[in-house]
């Protein structure tokens, strides 16, 4: 018996370090934005929303589209079943007063590529039915002019996501 008490006090540092190996890997892997999708001629990709702390009312949804087709696209709205309104926002610049501001329609001309995200353009949840936790599913309707309406699953992250991939 003390042969296998021997054996076994060596493996436990091994152990210990895949455990905590697994947990680092399990949050990287839970930290990136959701998976390209193809929808026509409409790719979007990149898209994530931060955790909100308990008591916020609002969430941002950050992603970004690519129009692969030969016609133009319009984002015109956006809906979520967690929150009461979602709205298509900007942050504009005002005499050096960043402010956000409510957007009718978003373009996408044939071959390009737009980004929404922090600081910028941006989907805007209002009147959040619940707080946005890390690791919890969101769905995000977006209704286009041409397309139709597309119905994504963002992540949710604590942190915005560091990506090694190419974006645009």
């Amino acid at each position: 018996m003390s042969c296998c008490r021997k054996s076994t006090r060596p493996c436990r540092p091994i152990l210990i370090i895949i455990c905590l190996l697994s947990i680092f890997y399990m949050e990287t892997a839970a930290a990136q934005p959701g998976p390209s999708q193809r929808h026509g001629n409409l790719e979007i990709s990149g898209a994530w929303a931060r955790a909100t702390p308990p008591a916020a009312k609002t969430g941002a949804v950050y992603l970004t589209l690519v129009n692969h087709g030969g016609g133009t696209e319009r984002l015109i709205a956006a809906r979520s079943p967690a929150a009461a309104q979602a709205e298509l926002h900007a942050q504009i610049n005002e005499a050096g007063i960043m402010r956000m501001t409510a957007v009718d329609a978003v373009v996408l001309g044939p071959g390009e590529h737009l980004s929404l995200r922090r600081g910028g353009l941006h989907v805007m949840l209002i009147e959040l039915t619940a707080p946005l936790r890390e690791g919890a599913p969101l769905a995000l309707t977006l209704s286009f002019a041409g397309l139709g309406d597309v119905t994504v699953d963002v992540p949710v992250l604590r942190n915005a996501p560091t990506s090694r991939e190419h974006r645009h």
